[in-house]
Formats: structure tokens, sequence, C-alpha cells
């Protein structure tokens, strides 16, 4: 089958195409932490879809390496970038989450993963709202709370923060449900 290479046929096959801009944050604190979630995904300014990674098991045989699929790895951590209201309310949150893991001042904290785990998505969404991809990070925990910059340089800037996630594994949607 030959392919035409005219616009309106690529532009068939594209349609509008998926934006990166297009996305929504859902955060479920832990009961320890109280939060406006609302607020999470309206001030989620960025997010990353997670990377996919299969290991290799390499085997020799005869003077040659054979390659085979190994295990699934979760290594990688998910990254989020939020701005800052005047309330200071996400990164509040995300401070109380994080101090009720490990205490600034006394270095205690909750020991039951189900304490200061929880599920979090990001969904993938089109110039609609429709919901094109989803995907649950499982057991997520907040392991770092970047550093705000205060600068005289930044006048016309919103300040913002990351968060960087550690999960125990993630779902996709058209994969696992």
């Amino acid at each position: 089958m030959a392919i035409t290479s005219n616009v309106s046929s690529f532009l068939q096959v594209v349609k509008q195409g998926v934006r990166p801009n297009m996305f929504q944050v859902d955060i479920s604190f832990p009961d320890t932490v109280d939060a406006n979630t609302q607020l999470v995904s309206y001030m989620c300014k960025s997010a990353v879809l997670p990377a996919a990674n299969i290991g290799v098991i390499e085997v020799p045989f005869r003077g040659r390496t054979v390659k085979i699929a190994g295990d699934r790895t979760f290594g990688e951590t998910w990254s989020t970038t939020f701005m800052n209201d005047t309330d200071f309310m996400i990164r509040n949150a995300m401070e109380r989450w994080s101090n009720g893991i490990n205490d600034l001042a006394e270095g205690t904290g909750v020991i039951a993963p189900a304490d200061y785990q929880t599920d979090l998505t990001v969904e993938h969404l089109d110039r609609d709202d429709t919901i094109l991809k989803t995907y649950i990070f499982r057991s997520a925990w907040p392991t770092t709370i970047g550093a705000i910059e205060l600068t005289n340089e930044a006048a016309d800037a919103i300040e913002t923060f990351e968060v960087t996630w550690r999960y125990q594994h993630f779902e996709a949607s058209g994969v696992n449900f």
C-alpha cells in the first residue's frame, strides 16, 4: 500500500495531536495531612509521564552474548512542579507529609507504610478534557521537596518548587485497567 504524502492525509492520521500542557494531577494525601486536593490539580505546573524499563539478562553462549528480557524495574522517581500560592497550602501540606515520615526536630515518624504511602494519579487530557491516558503511581510518598529560590531578579514570575516522589510501581490505562 502506497503512502501518500499530502497534508490532508497527514492531518487525518495525526488529528489534533496530543498536547503536553493538557494534564491533571491528583494527589490523595494521607489521613494525617489536611490538604486541599482540588488545589493540587490547579497548581501543578508540570509532571512527567513515567518511563518503562525492562532489564536485560546477558547469557554467554559459545563465544557470544545472548540477550533475553529480565525483570521490570521501577527505579525511576516521579517529578512534579507546583506553583506556590500566598497561603503556601501545597508546600505546607508536603512539608507536613514529610514531617510525619521523619519529624524535623525529633527524628521520629510513622512506621507503617499505609500511614505515609498513597496513590498518585496523572491524567493526560485531550483539548475537550477527555482523559486520553491515566497513570496511577501506587504506594507513593514524597522524597524531596525542592527549594524555592528567592531573588530580586524574578519580579515577573510565580514561585515554583519541585516534589520528587518514590513509588512501588505504576499502572497505566490501556495496559493494566
